[in-house]
């Protein structure tokens, strides 16, 4: 005789969810938190904005699955969160570079740090095609999806912000090989 489950009580459909999400999360988050830290520059606004994502996910995760892949979902919301509270925070971010970072946090290497420095210089919608197309790899078509954008419009910005780091990260490089030869 079949019982049905107590209020409360998960049911199997349900138990199925769960193990398919935590799957597709532990698969999924360390590289996203990296896309959003990659767009914003700023590590805990990329875990809390992956994070809210996340729950907004599982509480669609029906209509996410039966649709196709989550990833490209999840990874909207989470840049736009990230682009959001970004905007409302940069006084924060101003602080937290006036003060330094805290003893407990390692060291990166100049290469990532005039990456990540220029990346910040960039405008956010072009700052998102860079790290959509050239750190995740992603076609031109889903980078528009994605971005809410044409393939057009996503080629300009492409185009536009790659001459910026260009400039920039070739400037960064001459001061350090400069700096070396003065100093050295």
């Amino acid at each position: 005789m079949a019982t049905r489950p107590e209020e409360g009580d998960p049911g199997e459909g349900e138990l199925d969810q769960g193990v398919e999400f935590d799957a597709f999360y532990a698969a999924t988050a360390k590289r996203l938190v990296a896309t959003v830290y990659a767009m914003t520059g700023d590590l805990a606004e990329a875990e809390d904005a992956v994070q809210e994502a996340y729950v907004r996910a599982w509480q669609r995760w029906d209509r996410l699955t039966r649709d196709g892949d989550p990833l490209p979902w999840v990874r909207t919301v989470a840049s736009r969160l990230a682009i959001s509270t970004w905007r409302r925070t940069r006084n924060r971010v101003r602080a937290h570079f006036r003060h330094g970072p805290g003893a407990d946090v390692p060291e990166l290497s100049a290469d990532r740090v005039a990456l990540v420095e220029a990346l910040r210089e960039l405008p956010p919608q072009q700052r998102q095609v860079v790290v959509l197309h050239h750190l995740l790899d992603l076609p031109l078509e889903q980078v528009a999806q994605e971005a809410g954008a044409s393939n057009g419009a996503v080629r300009t910005r492409l185009s536009r912000a790659r001459k910026v780091l260009g400039e920039r990260l070739t400037d960064t490089a001459a001061f350090r090989t400069e700096g070396a030869a003065n100093h050295g």
